[in-house]
């Protein structure tokens, strides 16, 4: 029995197995199919203009029951001008009905590539619906199912200014004669965070209890930043609910769950949001204290997920609060795991993330130096084949000593045709006499397999990579290659690179040897780019590595360990 074909064969099926296994979870697990009775606000003319927001008193939490959902909407006619805040990075736009942020943009990402369009996250119109909302409830409730406060500001337009660390907004409401309540947004320059904060000033003589709760709102529209190319095999990432619990800093909940098990449950600290493929939006509250996680399914499908803090109060005569932070943008995972315990797992690459967050965090140490991730991603090929330059140095050299003895396998072969048991023995023998292991040639791929899948994720996963070129037709290293140049690459250089190892002497596994690169080509073609280009980089450095051992075995003849 040929064990070095037979295992060769395993080893590329195992492989084959585990990126279609991958892309199955990818897509399967991660993915939230569409409910048939979501409702989206289509009060706006424009679709890429915010619409004004309506509100129902399913939506508005109660401290009885902080996920509770409430029969019997009652619609309240919302505000029509909109209140726009923006810095360097990001643009907001604020409902003043409830001061809810209806909007955000995100100056640094384009829509699509080649787009002039800039990505927007948070929108409520004729395509979309998803807000993140604020408010107070309790004795000194502002938001209620009733409805929520007319809040009004000194200018409708606040943008950061040339020389300026931050700009402010503050929205204005008189809750009585003698009580006022300032709902302040802060934007720092080059900050995704919004950071909200309820200054309440009492000059009442009774004290003034309130609850800040903070939630994100969205209907069951798909996720626009999930990219469609790629055909029958286009990547359909988490959307949905995370969170951060006690017993575990990071955990999903898909809008489909939510009905059937909400989420309520009281952490230290945490933080919950809704994630797509690349971004975010992440309520973070008051880290510590302890706050109430919770998720409701409306009757109009609207996916709510809040967090409510611990009440408050501000003695009469006095001034108090609470406050909050909002992140609405790219999943940064270095940024987010600066903000919260947690929140970096976000970008979440699987099972192996152990192995691909160092491929991540040489990428992009190699990105600093220099300045083109597929330029990294060579690098980084370059540095795996030289961490296992002596295990490939073995397999090459045992491959090559199998090409060698060939001729006497053959020889075997036609000896023992009738007798399989002395045919084995034989060649045992004869693999002991030339001190050549033979499964040898299967450890490198078998050792790569890791590696791989591990760079794979980190290319779906990671927002830096998004639209990022390579070179010449090569502009988004995280899509397929655009006329498939990669990948027919990748299979000249697999078949090549079969040429250099021995030829099964069966005729069944020569012709699965040879449709290999073939199959293998197919699956590349829908591949991310990035991907294609580490394989065809690291077959390239095999071919020539194996050529060099071959042919100093060949012209020596005699078996080298």
């Amino acid at each position: 029995m040929d064990f070095q074909r037979y295992l060769l064969i395993a080893a590329i099926a195992a492989l084959s197995l585990m990126l279609l296994v991958e892309w199955r979870n990818f897509e399967l697990e991660n993915s939230t199919p569409l409910s048939a009775s979501a409702t989206v606000d289509t009060s706006a003319q424009n679709p890429a203009e915010p619409a004004a927001l309506t509100s129902n008193n399913e939506e508005m939490p109660s401290l009885q029951s902080a996920s509770a959902a409430l029969p019997d909407p009652v619609m309240k006619k919302a505000s029509e001008q909109l209140i726009s805040l923006s810095n360097d990075v990001l643009k907001l736009k604020i409902d003043p009905r409830g001061g809810d942020i209806v909007y955000s943009e995100l100056e640094k990402f384009a829509a699509e590539l080649h787009s002039k369009e800039r990505f927007v996250l948070l929108e409520n119109n004729g395509q979309r619906s998803f807000i993140a909302q604020s408010g107070l409830i309790g004795d000194n409730a502002t938001d209620t199912a009733e409805g929520r406060p007319l809040f009004s500001a000194n200018s409708n337009s606040k943008t950061l200014e040339e020389g300026s660390d931050e700009v402010v907004l503050d929205l204005h409401y008189a809750y009585s004669d003698s009580i006022s309540i300032i709902k302040r947004f802060t934007l720092k320059r080059g900050e995704y965070q919004v950071r909200m904060d309820y200054l309440v000033n009492n000059l009442s003589d009774q004290p003034f209890n309130a609850t800040l709760f903070t939630q994100l709102r969205r209907d069951n529209s798909t996720d626009p930043g999930a990219s469609n190319n790629g055909g029958m095999f286009a990547m359909h990432p988490f959307l949905g609910v995370a969170y951060a619990s006690n017993d575990d800093l990071y955990n999903k909940l898909r809008f489909e769950k939510m009905r059937e098990k909400p989420l309520n449950q009281t952490v230290n600290g945490g933080w919950i949001a809704m994630v797509q493929h690349y971004f975010l939006n992440a309520w973070v509250p008051q880290q510590d204290s302890q706050n109430q996680l919770s998720t409701v399914v409306t009757q109009q499908s609207m996916n709510i997920a809040r967090i409510t803090q611990p009440g408050f109060s501000v003695a009469a005569g006095s001034q108090g609060g609470a406050s909050a932070i909002l992140y609405s943008g790219p999943k940064d995972q270095y940024r987010l795991e600066e903000i919260a315990p947690g929140l970096d797992l976000s970008v979440d690459y699987g099972w192996l993330w152990w192995i691909a967050q160092p491929i991540f965090w040489l990428l992009v140490k190699l990105h600093g130096f220099l300045g083109n991730w597929g330029l990294s991603i060579i690098a980084v090929t370059v540095l795996v084949k030289a961490l296992f330059f002596q295990l490939n140095a073995k397999a090459f050299t045992s491959m090559a000593n199998m090409r060698r003895v060939q001729p006497k396998l053959v020889e075997l072969r036609e000896r023992y045709a009738n007798d399989k048991q002395k045919q084995s023995q034989a060649m045992m023998e004869l693999y002991k006499k030339e001190k050549i292991n033979p499964v040898g040639g299967c450890l490198p791929m078998v050792v790569q397999m890791p590696v791989f899948i591990s760079l794979y994720w980190v290319l779906m996963e990671s927002v830096e990579l998004r639209h990022s070129p390579f070179m010449l037709w090569i502009h988004d290293l995280s899509s397929m290659d655009p006329y498939f140049v990669l990948p027919l690459i990748m299979g000249t250089t697999m078949f090549f690179q079969q040429k250099l190892n021995p030829p099964p002497p069966d005729p069944m596994q020569a012709k699965v040897m040879q449709w290999m690169p073939v199959i293998f080509t197919f699956f590349f073609l829908f591949f991310p780019a990035g991907l294609v280009l580490y394989w065809v980089v690291n077959n390239s450095l095999s071919i020539l590595q194996q050529y060099i051992i071959s042919k100093r075995i060949e012209k020596s003849g005699l078996p080298t360990r």
